[in-house]
Protein backbone atom coordinates (compact mmCIF):
# COMPACT_ATOMS: atom_id res chain seq x y z
CA UNK A 1 0.00 0.00 0.00
CA UNK A 2 1.28 3.47 -0.87
CA UNK A 3 2.03 5.74 2.06
CA UNK A 4 0.59 9.24 1.83
CA UNK A 5 2.79 12.27 1.36
CA UNK A 6 2.85 13.99 4.76
CA UNK A 7 2.79 17.64 5.77
CA UNK A 8 4.11 18.75 9.15
CA UNK A 9 3.08 22.08 10.65
CA UNK A 10 5.37 23.16 13.49
CA UNK A 11 3.77 25.46 16.04
CA UNK A 12 5.49 28.71 16.98
CA UNK A 13 8.94 28.25 15.47
CA UNK A 14 11.21 30.97 14.10
CA UNK A 15 8.74 33.71 15.08
CA UNK A 16 10.34 36.82 16.54
CA UNK A 17 13.57 34.96 17.27
CA UNK A 18 11.84 32.39 19.51
CA UNK A 19 12.07 28.60 19.15
CA UNK A 20 14.77 28.73 16.53
CA UNK A 21 14.62 25.71 14.22
CA UNK A 22 16.85 26.03 11.12
CA UNK A 23 14.95 24.35 8.29
CA UNK A 24 18.04 23.03 6.45
CA UNK A 25 19.25 21.35 9.65
CA UNK A 26 15.78 19.96 10.31
CA UNK A 27 15.57 18.49 6.80
CA UNK A 28 18.90 16.75 7.41
CA UNK A 29 17.72 15.32 10.76
CA UNK A 30 14.55 13.99 9.15
CA UNK A 31 16.52 12.36 6.34
CA UNK A 32 18.87 10.72 8.88
CA UNK A 33 15.74 9.39 10.62
CA UNK A 34 14.79 7.64 7.37
CA UNK A 35 12.24 10.10 6.02
CA UNK A 36 12.40 10.60 2.27
CA UNK A 37 12.08 13.56 -0.10
CA UNK A 38 12.00 16.02 2.81
CA UNK A 39 11.20 19.57 1.71
CA UNK A 40 10.59 22.71 3.75
CA UNK A 41 8.59 25.76 2.86
CA UNK A 42 9.43 29.13 4.39
CA UNK A 43 11.09 29.37 7.78
CA UNK A 44 7.93 29.23 9.88
CA UNK A 45 7.99 25.46 10.21
CA UNK A 46 6.43 23.63 7.29
CA UNK A 47 7.71 20.27 6.04
CA UNK A 48 6.53 17.95 3.30
CA UNK A 49 7.92 14.41 3.33
CA UNK A 50 7.46 10.68 2.80
CA UNK A 51 7.68 8.35 5.81
CA UNK A 52 6.13 5.17 7.14
CA UNK A 53 3.65 5.32 9.99
CA UNK A 54 0.58 7.08 11.28
CA UNK A 55 0.42 10.87 11.59
CA UNK A 56 0.43 10.85 15.41
CA UNK A 57 3.66 8.85 15.58
CA UNK A 58 5.34 10.99 12.94
CA UNK A 59 4.37 14.16 14.83
CA UNK A 60 5.82 12.76 18.06
CA UNK A 61 9.02 11.67 16.25
CA UNK A 62 9.49 15.11 14.73
CA UNK A 63 8.84 16.89 18.03
CA UNK A 64 11.37 14.59 19.72
CA UNK A 65 13.98 15.12 16.96
CA UNK A 66 13.70 18.88 17.40
CA UNK A 67 13.86 18.76 21.21
CA UNK A 68 16.88 16.40 21.28
CA UNK A 69 18.88 18.15 18.56
CA UNK A 70 17.83 21.81 18.60
CA UNK A 71 16.42 22.50 22.05
CA UNK A 72 12.90 23.83 21.75
CA UNK A 73 9.93 21.63 22.57
CA UNK A 74 7.62 22.16 19.61
CA UNK A 75 4.05 21.02 19.05
CA UNK A 76 3.70 19.38 15.64
CA UNK A 77 0.60 18.63 13.59
CA UNK A 78 1.04 16.08 10.79
CA UNK A 79 -1.60 15.59 8.12
CA UNK A 80 -1.64 13.92 4.77
CA UNK A 81 -1.75 15.80 1.51
CA UNK A 82 -5.21 14.29 1.02
CA UNK A 83 -6.40 15.73 4.35
CA UNK A 84 -5.02 19.17 3.51
CA UNK A 85 -6.61 19.17 0.05
CA UNK A 86 -9.95 18.13 1.61
CA UNK A 87 -9.71 20.99 4.14
CA UNK A 88 -8.98 23.46 1.35
CA UNK A 89 -11.89 22.14 -0.73
CA UNK A 90 -14.19 22.53 2.29
CA UNK A 91 -13.01 26.07 3.11
CA UNK A 92 -16.08 28.30 3.43
CA UNK A 93 -14.37 31.54 2.33
CA UNK A 94 -13.46 33.14 -1.00
CA UNK A 95 -10.57 31.60 -2.87
CA UNK A 96 -8.83 34.96 -3.29
CA UNK A 97 -8.49 35.59 0.48
CA UNK A 98 -4.77 34.65 0.47
CA UNK A 99 -3.01 36.15 3.48
CA UNK A 100 -6.29 37.36 4.99
CA UNK A 101 -7.55 33.85 5.68
CA UNK A 102 -5.97 31.48 8.20
CA UNK A 103 -6.75 27.84 8.89
CA UNK A 104 -6.10 26.56 12.43
CA UNK A 105 -5.11 22.87 12.56
CA UNK A 106 -4.57 20.55 15.52
CA UNK A 107 -3.91 16.88 16.19
CA UNK A 108 -7.45 16.42 17.50
CA UNK A 109 -10.86 18.06 17.73
CA UNK A 110 -11.02 21.78 18.39
CA UNK A 111 -13.85 23.64 20.10
CA UNK A 112 -14.42 27.39 19.89
CA UNK A 113 -15.78 29.67 22.60
CA UNK A 114 -18.31 31.23 20.21
CA UNK A 115 -19.55 33.88 22.66
CA UNK A 116 -16.07 35.19 23.39
CA UNK A 117 -15.22 35.16 19.68
CA UNK A 118 -18.33 37.17 18.84
CA UNK A 119 -17.44 39.75 21.49
CA UNK A 120 -14.00 40.30 19.88
CA UNK A 121 -14.94 39.97 16.22
CA UNK A 122 -15.26 43.17 14.19
CA UNK A 123 -17.98 43.24 11.50
CA UNK A 124 -15.55 42.58 8.62
CA UNK A 125 -14.14 39.43 10.22
CA UNK A 126 -15.64 35.98 9.90
CA UNK A 127 -15.02 32.70 11.66
CA UNK A 128 -16.08 29.19 10.68
CA UNK A 129 -15.47 25.60 11.75
CA UNK A 130 -15.31 23.01 9.00
CA UNK A 131 -14.04 19.45 9.09
CA UNK A 132 -11.88 19.93 12.18
CA UNK A 133 -10.35 23.18 10.90
CA UNK A 134 -11.14 26.62 12.28
CA UNK A 135 -11.02 29.30 9.59
CA UNK A 136 -10.50 33.00 10.41
CA UNK A 137 -11.02 35.65 7.76
CA UNK A 138 -9.46 38.96 8.85
CA UNK A 139 -9.48 41.34 5.84
CA UNK A 140 -7.79 44.21 7.73
CA UNK A 141 -4.90 41.89 8.55
CA UNK A 142 -4.22 39.12 11.03
CA UNK A 143 -1.64 41.28 12.82
CA UNK A 144 -4.16 43.92 13.91
CA UNK A 145 -7.12 41.63 14.58
CA UNK A 146 -8.07 41.47 18.27
CA UNK A 147 -9.86 38.21 17.54
CA UNK A 148 -6.77 36.68 15.89
CA UNK A 149 -4.59 37.72 18.83
CA UNK A 150 -6.92 36.06 21.34
CA UNK A 151 -8.11 33.13 19.23
CA UNK A 152 -5.55 30.58 20.50
CA UNK A 153 -6.93 31.11 24.03
CA UNK A 154 -10.51 30.78 22.77
CA UNK A 155 -9.91 27.36 21.23
CA UNK A 156 -10.03 24.32 23.48
CA UNK A 157 -8.48 21.02 22.54
CA UNK A 158 -4.93 20.16 21.50
CA UNK A 159 -2.61 23.08 20.66
CA UNK A 160 -3.53 24.53 17.28
CA UNK A 161 -1.27 26.10 14.69
CA UNK A 162 -2.39 28.42 11.91
CA UNK A 163 -1.29 28.95 8.32
CA UNK A 164 -2.58 31.43 5.79
CA UNK A 165 -4.39 30.26 2.69
CA UNK A 166 -1.42 30.97 0.41
CA UNK A 167 0.88 28.78 2.53
CA UNK A 168 -1.69 25.98 2.74
CA UNK A 169 -2.12 25.97 -1.03
CA UNK A 170 1.65 25.82 -1.56
CA UNK A 171 1.99 22.91 0.88
CA UNK A 172 -0.81 21.03 -0.90
CA UNK A 173 0.96 21.65 -4.21
CA UNK A 174 4.27 20.40 -2.77
CA UNK A 175 2.56 17.26 -1.49
CA UNK A 176 1.43 16.52 -5.04
CA UNK A 177 -1.60 14.56 -6.19
CA UNK A 178 -2.93 11.50 -4.44
CA UNK A 179 -1.09 8.31 -5.30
Amino acid sequence: MNQPRWIALLRGVNVGGANRVPMAELRGLCQKAGWRDVQSYIASGNLVFDAEGPAERLAAELSDLIARNMGPVVEVVVLSGTELRAALADCPFAAEAGKQLHGFFAAGPLTLDHDACEALRVPSEALAERGGVIWLYAPEGIGISKLAARLPRLISGPPATARNLNTLRKLAEMAGPDA
